[in-house]
């Protein structure tokens, strides 16, 4: 009897890698794409005193204007060439990977003003409209990851904002969009746009830790503000990992069992 209960105890403590693992087995990687803050597919075009942290690039587009008097700093731009290349096909990947995360929620149909989420993978079939404040609570988890995966169009109202309770150490919010964004006049925004096509910043937007990312179309800047505002670095951040549905579920039942068996083995 004792044998068998060090086995299944030994069995036990196997198990914990794997349950660890599965908690973070999805990661959203957005590779050198991660150092830019604007990244374009056609043309990147602005108007008045933006101010980028992090590179500019376009491909397989070549045109970028506005630069002067919009600002580069903390990084390089990159127009048609090589590195603009990678990080395109960099961008599609982590596009790809961010859509193809299991939702945590659905919120289809639903404004997201006046909403406080919680970390996790949150799905929207069609478009998306943020009017007012958007908070996202961390949980105390300066690592914590909310994705954003929208079927079609990402819309703010003017003066909008998305807002922490606790601050993230990097800028671990991803909004994949399945057509085109638009961030209203005055939005204060957080985190990284990923979009198919196009991204239209308007007057006086910013993103205070996040990138602007478009895998086919146009970027349009007017008197931006974009980056520079997270505590892990400048541009939008390497990798991060998001917890699976379940996962918590998973290892209570491996600690379950560890006690069980503990418990047997000390009847015994």
């Amino acid at each position: 009897m004792k044998s068998r209960a060090i086995r299944f105890l030994s069995l036990s403590f196997s198990l914990l890698p794997l349950l660890g693992l599965s908690a973070y087995a999805t990661s959203v990687n957005l590779g050198t794409a991660g150092n830019y803050a604007v990244l374009a597919g056609s043309t990147v075009t602005n108007t008045g005193s933006s101010v980028l942290t992090g590179d500019l690039g376009v491909w397989p587009g070549t045109a970028v204007t506005g630069f002067p008097p919009g600002v580069v700093t903390g990084g390089t731009i990159n127009a048609g060439n090589a590195a603009a290349q990678t990080a395109e096909s960099d961008l599609t990947t982590a596009y790809n990977t961010a859509m193809g995360l299991s939702r945590t929620g659905t919120l289809t149909g639903q404004n997201l003003g006046g909403r406080t989420l919680t970390p996790g993978v949150y799905f929207f079939a069609s478009s998306t409209q943020l009017t007012g404040a958007l908070t996202l609570n961390t949980l105390g988890n300066p690592n914590a990851v909310f994705v954003f995966q929208i079927g079609s169009t990402l819309t703010t109202a003017s003066a909008s904002s998305v807002i922490f309770t606790n601050s993230l150490s990097d800028s671990n919010v991803y909004w994949q969009v399945g057509s085109s964004a638009t961030l209203g006049t005055g939005t204060t925004f957080e985190g990284n746009i990923l979009a198919l096509t196009s991204i239209t910043l308007t007057t006086g937007t910013t993103i205070g830790c996040g990138s602007a990312l478009a895998i086919n179309g146009a970027v349009t800047l007017d008197s931006n503000v974009i980056g520079g505002g997270c505590s892990g670095g400048s541009g939008g951040g390497g990798t991060t990992t998001v917890p699976e549905p379940g996962t918590l579920g998973l290892l209570g039942t491996g600690l379950a069992l560890l006690a069980g068996v503990g418990g047997r083995r000390l009847r015994i």
